[in-house]
């Protein structure tokens, strides 16, 4: 049996979305189309209006859709510490914890030679300008294996900026990805960091 064109072009459209493999995607196509048209297109008008309106900050690269987000943007926020993160969705996690004050920085990814995936493709350059002598830097990557690989590069090139940097690591399952933690979990890895390595000497 053929599908019709429309329907194999939706299952298609569905099965590139991360995490979304074709059985799942067909699944979704199929309960798309018993929805109501109303909420079909109030689904199309939200796609659109996000991918209008959201952009990344300038400063974090968390997603936002104002000129800066609300945690650059908030002067509570502890300016000396700095946790980098995978993920805009490792932020909400975080957040989710209400164990952390700090800033962040979102790396959109993580390093992964086997799919090309090297420095230049993440937000790593301008970490740097950020840190200063005296500040911390939490390394709030998974701790898949890409994920280790990505902190422990990111620590050889902070150790020579003078802040001391810490890598989350308590309560967290090895090979688990960060965004799906529960609260509790993710507010002891927090609290429970383990310092990589001391700031080096300004000359």
């Amino acid at each position: 049996m053929k599908h019709p064109p429309s329907l194999l072009a939706l299952i298609r459209e569905l099965s590139r979305l991360p995490g979304i493999g074709p059985k799942s995607a067909q699944r979704l196509a199929f309960h798309l189309f018993e929805q109501p048209r109303e909420d079909i297109e109030r689904l199309a008008s939200a796609l659109l209006e996000a991918k209008r309106d959201l952009h990344t900050c300038p400063i974090c690269f968390n997603i936002t859709d104002a000129e800066k987000c609300d945690v650059c943007s908030d002067p509570s926020r502890d300016q000396n510490i700095i946790a980098v993160v995978e993920e805009p969705g490792d932020v909400i996690a975080i957040e989710r914890s209400g164990e952390y004050r700090g800033l962040y920085h979102v790396l959109h990814g993580v390093l992964s030679p086997m799919n090309g995936v090297g420095p230049d493709k993440l937000h790593i350059k301008p970490l740097l300008p950020r840190i200063q002598e005296g500040m911390e830097v939490i390394l709030a990557t998974g701790t898949t294996v890409e994920g280790d690989a990505t902190s422990l590069y990111l620590q050889r090139l902070l150790e020579p900026l003078g802040a001391t940097v810490s890598r989350i690591a308590y309560g967290l399952p090895v090979g688990g990805a960060l965004e799906y933690a529960d609260e509790v979990t993710l507010g002891r890895a927090l609290m429970g960091r383990q310092q990589v390595s001391k700031p080096t000497p300004q000359r």
